[in-house]
């Protein structure tokens, strides 16, 4: 049977290992599942396998011949093709079906002028043996996602594709565009096409997989089969060893509402969410990559506009038209691009501590200027930042201090509400630590904390309270005492609360 094979693939990143003696085999007429939680190495190894990376050792085997892959055209002379989650980036919109569809071949092979009657025919037949409903001639903007997604898969067959990766194909389908995907893995299965299928929902993996290989921190951790397999088994092997880290979490009393969210929605990202948060409380909002948080976050903190919703903080209507009003609302974002969006690179650690609160240090449009070097040097203090003084430029301080500047810049806004958007990322260990001390500060404090993250783990550390979100819903409200790792896990990826009770619940 004819079968491709990563042998003992190495990669590292400035000397830290992405990928760590990995092996993958994937039979031709096989859907395997390739599965780990967000920086597992999955999308490292497929680059390599797609030549948009090469490793730094090891081999792949392609029909038991070895094969050199150093670019994606390698990839795709052995047969390798790529089906993107973000498929508008891969289709030429104002082009036709046909012209995505046939467009490498004429690129690569096409002489002279383009017959195009050849081209809509070939196109045509091409779609007609993979049973699509497209019109090769309708422009590709004009296609839902689920049409696009059928050009993609037809380009592939098109250029003889012996193995197709899908990567998280289902994350901007309907139910109903989702279904009518897997009815085409299960043709291209049947036509012999091995598929590598990259998803965070478990229910579909265990609906159209044949094998699942689980990865975590760089490394094959389990290969089985998904008859023999359940969804219990691969969250364990996902998240590896069960919830021991302490976090620094202060006893703060809970007190009355402070935030009220209804209904807020946007698009399919965010859609009808409800929520609330008592001063003094800190709530965790996880899920997987794509489940909305950071979209909700930008909501609620004016960034994007919302298309239904009401927000209410101490009874009052918030105005989201923008981050200015928001913040006058007292509501302000810690987001996760800090470097894009937290901090202005170029400045100094003192221009960016006082950034947010520059009314209360200015007289008739002057800058007071001792006045603002002692409230910057008093930030320093209370926050722990490491610099060498006000002056220097915070684009050369370690992750974890620029992150502590983020923060710092509100704390002398008074505000009420703080929106964490994975507040640790990029950042050290000690770091981490100091941070987590800071938000129980606040909540100490009588703040209302919103911490939205994707790392399970300090979620369950430092929040009361933990809402789940999945699809652009919060699907599922855990108090502390109650949630683990694997039944965030669980609902993050798609599960039904019907299901709960055949989790092996593990406590933390």
């Amino acid at each position: 049977m004819a079968t491709l094979q990563m042998r003992q693939i190495q990669k590292q990143f400035s000397g830290v290992p992405a990928l760590r003696s990995v092996d993958l085999e994937v039979k031709a007429g096989e859907v395997h599942a390739l599965l780990g939680a967000n920086g597992a190495g999955k999308s490292t190894l497929m680059k390599i396998l797609t030549g948009a990376y090469t490793s730094d050792s090891g081999e792949i085997i392609i029909d038991g011949q070895k094969a050199a892959i150093q670019t994606p055209q390698d990839a795709k002379a052995h047969g390798i093709q790529c089906v993107y989650q973000e498929v508008d980036t891969a289709l030429v919109p104002y082009l036709s079906v046909a012209e995505n569809i046939l467009m490498e071949r004429h690129v690569t092979k096409g002489k002279g002028f383009l017959n195009w009657s050849k081209l809509y025919a070939e196109a045509e037949e091409l779609v007609k043996r993979l049973g699509f409903a497209l019109s090769v001639r309708q422009k590709v903007e004009e296609l839902t996602l689920s049409e696009k997604q059928l050009v993609l898969i037809a380009r592939a067959i098109a250029q003889d594709a012996k193995y197709i990766i899908f990567d998280e194909p289902t994350a901007p389908l309907s139910t109903t565009e989702c279904d009518l995907l897997f009815e085409r893995i299960a043709h291209l299965k049947q036509a012999g096409v091995g598929i590598i299928y990259i998803s965070h929902r478990l229910p579909e993996i265990f609906q159209i997989c044949d094998r699942i290989t689980v990865m975590r921190d760089g490394q094959k951790v389990a290969t089985m089969t998904t008859a023999e397999s359940n969804i219990d088994e691969v969250i364990t092997h996902m998240l590896g060893k069960t919830f021991s880290e302490e976090f620094p979490k202060l006893d703060v009393p809970i007190g009355d509402t402070l935030l009220e969210v209804q209904d807020l929605t946007r698009g399919r990202k965010v859609r009808g969410v409800d929520l609330t948060v008592r001063a003094g409380e800190i709530v965790g909002v996880v899920g997987l990559v794509g489940a909305g948080k950071t979209e909700l976050a930008r909501l609620l903190f004016g960034a994007d506009t919302a298309e239904a919703g009401k927000v209410t903080l101490r009874g009052n209507k918030v105005n989201l038209a923008s981050p200015k009003h928001v913040v006058d609302n007292g509501i302000v974002l810690v987001p996760e691009e800090r470097r894009k969006e937290g901090i202005v690179v170029d400045e100094s650690v003192k221009n960016n501590l006082t950034l947010a609160t520059l009314r209360k240090w200015t007289n008739f449009g002057f800058i007071r200027r001792r006045v603002e070097e002692s409230a910057a040097q008093d930030l320093v203090q209370r926050l722990g930042v490491k610099t060498a003084n006000l002056t220097q430029s915070i684009g050369h301080l370690s992750g974890g201090n620029q992150q502590k500047v983020v923060i710092g810049k509100w704390l002398n806004t008074e505000s009420d509400i703080f929106l964490f958007d994975e507040p640790t990322k990029g950042v050290d260990i000690g770091a981490k630590s100091d941070i987590y001390k800071l938000i129980g500060k606040l909540a100490e404090e009588q703040k209302g904390i919103l911490y939205f993250s994707c790392e399970f783990q300090e979620v369950l550390g430092i929040a009361d309270r933990i809402l789940v979100m999945c699809d652009g819903r919060i699907v599922k409200e855990l108090s502390r005492a109650e949630a683990t790792q694997e039944l965030i896990m669980y609902y993050a990826s798609g599960g039904q609360a019907h299901d709960e009770q055949k989790l092996e619940r593990t406590g933390s």
